[in-house]
């Protein structure tokens, strides 16, 4: 399609509302990309706060969800600030896929989303998550009996293909709406690539601009900032953007990609007290809703480590926060890392989402 054909579509796109199912997200929402061991509930209402317009949950195991394993139930826990949510499901047996999308149903999702990208050993040795790619036609047998087992929306998240040779999104995104599902979201890696690399976008956009489709396209893989967000933006015309590593330790990256989609500004960064308190509220929702302070400190780690990029002589602090245990002593460090860096901002520019 020629770039100006693109930019009229993205602009057409732009002022329609996008729905899963009668869900109504507004004009280009943005989405929390579902990670396991960090879209728990209070990194989800960090990025709810600044804008995310739709929240999935951590992925769930189907094996782990109809042997009613207490912590797998508890990742389907959902919030009145989530909704939109999605609770997604993994697995490669259908009948078990089948019998967990309507465990899941009961917890009373907006939608059902289907995890056909996770690229981990773990996962797809065992033929789930982006391991589906080597399987097409289980993946979409799975994906309609599904569909026809719940009446809750069901979605799809997935990559290009298995490797450089088999880039097979283009076909499997018709097959998969055939099926019935709501919405497809694409991460613009292959399986093999892990999350090397850089995304290619140009085949999220060859879906969204295939005449055959007609559903909702979300398009995912290294927005790590506004300029960035519109640049994929204006290259495919998606109907969403999906968030996932950029807004660990940057939850406001949704109202920064907000502001400048409105303005054409780019925000400030923020000030590291303004970080400060964003880590601290993060911290005590957590260990408020586990009634367990440690346990929050532990979930906390990976978001430490992400939160203050570009500090200088940052290092050891750095690491006495993520080798502390007792809640006194993070509040102590973090106090501390406010009054020695009080008149500096936390600039996100170049940081790298590996």
């Amino acid at each position: 399609m020629a770039s100006i054909e693109l930019f009229l579509k993205a602009k057409f796109n732009y002022f329609c509302a996008m729905q899963i199912g009668n869900i109504d997200f507004g004009n280009l929402p943005l989405f929390l990309a579902p990670m396991e061991d960090v879209t728990y509930k209070s990194f989800r209402y960090m990025c709810k706060k600044y804008g995310a317009d739709a929240m999935y949950t951590e992925f769930v195991s189907s094996e782990a969800l109809i042997r009613d394993v207490k912590k797998t139930k508890q990742k389907m826990t959902l919030f009145d600030f989530d909704r939109p949510v999605a609770i997604q499901i993994f697995g490669h047996n259908i009948d078990s896929m089948v019998a967990a999308a309507k465990v899941a149903e009961e917890f009373q999702p907006d939608f059902i989303d289907i995890n056909y990208g996770c690229p981990m050993k773990k996962i797809v040795k065992k033929g789930a998550g982006a391991g589906m790619l080597q399987d097409v036609p289980k993946m979409v047998e799975m994906t309609r009996q599904i569909v026809n087992a719940v009446s809750t929306p069901v979605t799809a998240k997935t990559r290009l293909g298995w490797d450089e040779g088999n880039k097979i999104i283009v076909d499997v995104a018709e097959r998969m709406q055939d099926t019935g599902i709501k919405a497809l979201a694409i991460h613009g890696r292959t399986r093999k690539q892990l999350y090397t690399g850089e995304a290619d976008w140009t085949l999220i956009g060859e879906v969204k601009n295939n005449p055959r489709m007609h559903i909702p396209i979300i398009g995912n893989g290294d927005i790590n900032g506004p300029e960035k967000a519109k640049q994929f933006y204006d290259q495919t015309g998606v109907d969403a953007l999906m968030i996932g590593r950029g807004a660990i330790g940057r939850p406001w990256i949704f109202k920064e990609v907000k502001h400048y989609f409105a303005t054409g500004e780019i925000l400030p960064p923020p000030t590291v007290q303004e970080v400060i308190q964003n880590v601290k509220d993060q911290l005590n929702i957590s260990a408020e809703w586990k009634d367990d302070q440690v346990r929050a400190i532990f979930e906390m780690r990976r978001h430490f480590a992400k939160y203050f990029p570009a500090l200088p002589n940052f290092r050891e602090l750095r690491i006495e926060l993520l080798r502390s245990v007792s809640y006194d002593d993070v509040i102590r460090i973090l106090d501390q890392i406010a009054e020695t860096y009080h008149d500096q901002r936390v600039d996100y520019t170049n940081v790298s989402l590996k």
